[in-house]
């Protein structure tokens, strides 16, 4: 059940399929795979089955603190001096909504006080529409917030039925659209990226330089890339220099 492209298979994963292949009195992987290569069909279920919707606010804490104290305010300023008052960030791969409306967080809470004249919008796209729905809710369980400060979750949530519920005022700077970074990209260019656990844990390398080659694209000149810690970019990869090997963040350099 590890085939090309895939090459980290979690649990629930193949459970699913497993779950799948007895609904249709398939007994062995083999035979799935057979069926497979004779209903092209089918492939729309596995390409269901096979998403992986880990997600939380401040995932990997530590990214999130260089970002607010060293890359955000670099990529400010960087905006202000190209007269720019728009700070524009694209969260691939977004799941229900935790890591762009981190990034909103950090900055209302923490960024814009300092710089009031310059604004932030998060396009977060996602290939899954139910999590785009859900994201778009902004409900979540403790579990899904509680590495955030305390304040934060008692000032900056509603809690109802069980719930947390983000405050209106901190959705407002995120965009949420169905999207699948394999075939487009949103409009216009990006200071900042994030394609953190997806591209380049999940999908094959000649798929892994495609999708480079669409973020390099989509990135303002100096702007920056950030990846997830446990990732590389593949070999042989250009256009990105590195600014924290750690961290796995790299900023945009000509091709």
């Amino acid at each position: 059940m590890r085939w090309e492209g895939f090459r980290k298979v979690r649990t629930q994963v193949c459970k699913r399929i497993a779950r799948r292949m007895n609904q249709m009195h398939i007994k062995s992987v083999s035979d799935y795979r057979e069926f497979l290569e004779k209903h092209a069909e089918e492939w729309d279920w596995i390409e269901a089955l096979s998403h992986v919707t880990i997600s939380r606010f401040y995932r990997d804490k530590a990214v999130f603190k260089f970002l607010e104290n060293d890359l955000l305010p670099l990529l400010v300023k960087q905006v202000s001096d190209r007269k720019r008052n728009l700070l524009r960030v694209w969260s691939v791969g977004c799941c229900s909504g935790e890591e762009p409306y981190t990034m909103a967080l950090i900055w209302k809470v923490r960024l814009q006080p300092q710089w009031p004249n310059v604004r932030l919008e998060v396009m977060a796209t996602d290939v899954d529409s139910k999590l785009i729905q859900r994201a778009k809710q902004a409900a979540y369980p403790y579990s899904s917030i509680k590495a955030l400060p305390n304040e934060w979750q008692h000032q900056l949530f509603d809690q109802r039925n069980g719930l947390f519920y983000l405050k209106p005022e901190y959705q407002r700077d995120v965009h949420f659209v169905e999207q699948d970074v394999r075939v487009t990209t949103p409009q216009g260019l990006f200071d900042l990226v994030l394609c953190r656990n997806l591209a380049f844990t999940y999908f094959e390398i000649e798929q892994q330089h495609k999708i480079l080659d669409r973020i390099h694209a989509a990135i303002q000149p100096d702007g920056v890339l950030v990846i997830g810690i446990q990732e590389d970019l593949p070999e042989g990869t250009q256009g990105f220099s590195t600014c924290s090997e750690k961290l796995k963040i790299f900023k945009k350099v000509p091709l």
